[in-house]
């Protein structure tokens, strides 16, 4: 009787029923606290107030959610080509690198749970394509976000990246129909 009485009160105090029985501590090993951890925190992000938490947390990422609370992070909407949109959050001292690591992130996050693994080039997209705020390319990858007005709620979008005469560089699409007319024979 002693037993069983010491496991109703284990359970309501919220304690290990090994640790009142007095047995083998099989129960209390880390990957049972790992797996109840992995539940609780399963269960956390399924409420809809916390919609906002992605599906494997950094650190990082709470700690943006948390200054965004706070008022010192900004929600920012990138405008992809195909007219979908996706929402970061970033510390309002960000620069444009950190603005294209978190696009990285949240798309690498969202293809990951949708498909599985799927490489994305990125060195690809970003010689291709940059960012641009109220029609001002954001090419400068160590000014701050804050240099360009961007703000909480600002949208930013992707827009074809055209190197500009001065580098002496040809555009694809000028190099494209470069060569194409070379290959036409009279």
């Amino acid at each position: 009787m002693d037993a069983l009485t010491d496991v109703k009160q284990a359970e309501e105090a919220g304690t290990s029923t090994t640790a009142a029985i007095g047995t083998a501590p099989e129960y209390s090993s880390s990957s049972v606290k790992k797996a109840r951890l992995q539940s609780t925190l399963a269960a956390l992000l399924s409420d809809p107030i916390l919609s906002d938490v992605p599906k494997k947390p950094s650190l990082s990422d709470v700690d943006t959610l948390i200054n965004l609370e706070l008022g010192s992070a900004m929600r920012i909407t990138v405008l992809k080509l195909d007219g979908t949109s996706l929402e970061v959050a970033l510390m309002n001292s960000a620069t444009v690198k950190d603005l294209k690591l978190a696009i990285k992130k949240k798309v690498n996050d969202t293809e990951e749970s949708r498909m599985g693994h799927r490489h994305i080039s990125w060195n690809h997209v970003w010689a291709n394509f940059c960012l641009s705020y109220l029609n001002e390319k954001l090419l400068d990858d160590s000014a701050a976000l804050q240099d360009y007005g961007v703000r909480n709620n600002s949208q930013v979008q992707f827009v074809p990246y055209v190197v500009s005469r001065a580098s002496r560089k040809h555009s694809r699409r000028r190099k494209h129909r470069f060569f194409h007319g070379l290959n036409r024979k009279a």
